[in-house]
């Protein structure tokens, strides 16, 4: 078995690189929905060559993969290299197991980290091509659960926050209208129009149309200037209001 698992080991390395699926010579081919024990072997034994080679990769393989142009390659070396940190060192590697499904095949080689274990699935299509590869970390129940609870109180945390600070918006509302007033006490009165200056009012002259008034008044003139009435006319007579001693 351990003769099986180097073998494959040092094939899968090309493998990861180039996407292709040769096995000791034999090519993969097409398979009805119940899936033939010599298909089976052969994917059980490229996955779990796989598996063993990419566990095993330093930091500059990974690094060196990563750059690579192949998608399935990019793809496995990415997700392996976001899981690795958080499980630890090899431990052992679990039974394969592997189904049809869709004209896919989806082989599951479950692994034994030394904090978490984890499923490495594969995808190959029906022409036995890898197409996509994961790792699923099996987080134990207390920490699925403590890692909800906090999902939990962040989402209640957040919307908590949110309503404080919606209350302390609509509570500074109430300065609106007086704010509004301020501006309009402080905003620069008018001059004020200047008062319309008094309109003087029209003396009423009195006058007397009263032509032998007029005649007499004329001859008391021209008797008190000694002349005679030709050389002046008299146009109206005004009464003079004296005050009384």
């Amino acid at each position: 078995m351990k003769q099986i698992i180097k073998r494959a080991s040092s094939v899968c390395a090309a493998v990861v690189c180039a996407a292709s699926l040769t096995v000791s010579g034999a090519v993969i081919v097409a398979a009805d929905s119940e899936i033939s024990e010599t298909v089976k072997s052969q994917l059980i034994q490229t996955a779990e060559g796989l598996t063993e080679a990419i566990i095993q990769m330093s930091d500059e393989q990974i690094a060196s993969y990563l750059t690579s142009e192949d998608d399935f390659t990019v793809q496995a070396m990415t997700s392996w290299n976001s899981s690795r940190e958080e499980l630890g060192e090899y431990v052992a590697a679990g039974e394969t197991e592997i189904e049809f499904d869709d004209e896919e095949y989806i082989v599951t080689v479950p692994v034994d980290f030394e904090t978490y274990d984890a499923d490495f699935v594969y995808i190959f299509d029906a022409d036995g091509m890898p197409t996509t590869m994961s790792v699923d970390v099996k987080y134990p129940m207390s920490v699925t659960m403590k890692r909800a609870g906090l999902n939990t109180l962040m989402g209640i945390g957040i919307v908590f926050i949110m309503l404080v600070f919606l209350s302390f918006v609509i509570s500074l509302f109430r300065f609106i209208p007086g704010l509004v007033e301020g501006k309009k006490k402080e905003a620069p009165k008018a001059p004020a129009a200047p008062a319309p200056a008094p309109v003087a009012v029209p003396v009423v002259e009195e006058t007397v149309d009263d032509t032998e008034l007029i005649a007499v008044i004329a001859a008391a003139i021209a008797a008190a200037e000694g002349t005679t009435t030709d050389g002046f006319v008299v146009r109206s007579i005004r009464k003079v209001n004296r005050r009384k001693r």
